[in-house]
């Protein structure tokens, strides 16, 4: 059965970006340092990468990724898990002409349920990732968020854009899986459904 995840690297302080996220700078100043270990990947990391991405199948995501990270200079002519379908959610879709890969991007107005529920039609039997922290936020606080996966990178960013910071109360979470390699530690946990 598909599920929900967000999968995201973040700063042992909670960061997914430092501060001054834009266009020219996506994650922020200092923020190449969330992905360094995609830069230098090892067998371990690229196994955990490898098996994260072959299980997505839809990708929900909010305006500002797409903002910041499509077309030249960011994810070329796909989104984050390449030709993967992607359910952008905004108030304001871009202009038809202005959408780099439009038969990878859907722009979504009415709201996460919405998106999520199209993701997981064009995802099958796959899982839906969530992408950026207002979308896992969101997703969250709708209650249809079933994971999360955490690339926890060795660093305290102190400042920028927190992957947690709009939660509305307590969330239990179950760690389900660890995996430390040379430069990160990979955190999977279920979200815990309340009755």
């Amino acid at each position: 059965m598909s599920k929900v995840i967000s999968g995201m690297s973040m700063s042992l302080d909670g960061f997914i970006t430092a501060p001054d996220d834009t266009r020219e700078n996506p994650l922020g100043v200092g923020g190449r340092r969330l992905h360094q270990w995609l830069l230098d990947i090892n067998d371990t990391d690229a196994k955990v990468l490898d098996d994260m991405t072959q299980s997505i199948g839809a990708v929900v995501m909010g305006r500002h990724s797409y903002d910041v990270c499509e077309g030249d200079g960011g994810w070329g002519d796909g989104g984050p898990v390449g030709k993967t379908p992607c359910f952008v959610l905004t108030h304001r879709p871009p202009d038809p002409k202005d959408v780099v890969a439009p038969d990878v991007f859907t722009f979504v107005t009415d709201g996460i349920e919405s998106a999520i529920a199209r993701a997981k039609a064009a995802a099958g039997a796959k899982d839906v990732g969530v992408h950026g922290a207002t979308a896992a936020q969101q997703a969250l606080n709708a209650e249809l968020l079933d994971g999360i996966h955490i690339m926890l990178v060795p660093v305290l960013l102190g400042s920028g854009k927190r992957l947690f910071d709009h939660v509305g109360g307590p969330v239990e979470l179950r760690r389900t899986w660890t995996v430390a390699s040379e430069d990160i530690t990979h955190l999977r946990f279920d979200v815990v459904k309340q009755p």
